[in-house]
C-alpha cells in the first residue's frame, strides 16, 4: 500500500514540477521571441492611460498573488482539505500556488515588451526570486502532507501514513 502512496506522490511532484519549469520556461521563451525581433516589442508605447491602468493591476495582482501563494498552505480551508483528502488536495493547491506565480510572471514579462517599462520586469524578476520559495521538491510534498499545522499545534497525519 505504501509503495502504491509513494507512486502517486511522485506523479503529483512530477505534475507540479512541470507547472513550475511550464511557467518558467514559457517566459523565458516569450522573452526570446521578443528580444530576437520574432515579435515586435513596444507596440504599447504611446497609449499612456492603458500603461498607467496596467501597471497598477499588475502591481497589485503581483504583489497579492505573491503574499497568497506563500501564504496559502497555512489558510485554514487548506490545511483542512490536505488532512482530508491528502496527495489529492496537495495537486489542486499546489498547482494554484504555481498558478499564482506563474500567470502574473507571464503577463509581466509580456507587458514589458509591449510598454518597454521596466517596472513589469521588475516586478516578474521579483516573482522569480519567489520560486524557490515554492519549489516542488518531494521533501516539500511530502511535508506538506505528513505534517499539517492546525491552529497553532504542530500534529502529525497518521492517516496519511496508513495508506
Amino acid at each position: 500500500m505504501e509503495n502504491k502512496t509513494n507512486k502517486n506522490m511522485k506523479k503529483i511532484q512530477t505534475f507540479l514540477m512541470s507547472a513550475f519549469w511550464g511557467f518558467l520556461t514559457f517566459a523565458v521563451v516569450e522573452l526570446l521571441l521578443f528580444e530576437t525581433g520574432l515579435l515586435e516589442s513596444g507596440i504599447a508605447v504611446g497609449n499612456s492611460q492603458a500603461e498607467f491602468i496596467t501597471e497598477v493591476v499588475m502591481e497589485l495582482m503581483t504583489l497579492g498573488n505573491i503574499w497568497l501563494s506563500l501564504r496559502l498552505f497555512k489558510i485554514g480551508k487548506v490545511k483542512r482539505d490536505i488532512a482530508d483528502r491528502g496527495i489529492g488536495a496537495l495537486r489542486k493547491w499546489g498547482f494554484l500556488r504555481l498558478y499564482l506565480l506563474g500567470i502574473p510572471l507571464v503577463a509581466n514579462v509580456l507587458f514589458y515588451e509591449l510598454f518597454l517599462k521596466p517596472t513589469f520586469g521588475y516586478l516578474a524578476i521579483i516573482i522569480v526570486i519567489c520560486q524557490p520559495f515554492v519549489y516542488p521538491s518531494m521533501a516539500r510534498c511530502e511535508s506538506e502532507v505528513s505534517v499539517e499545522s492546525i491552529d497553532g499545534n504542530e500534529e502529525v497525519n497518521n492517516r496519511h501514513s496508513q495508506l
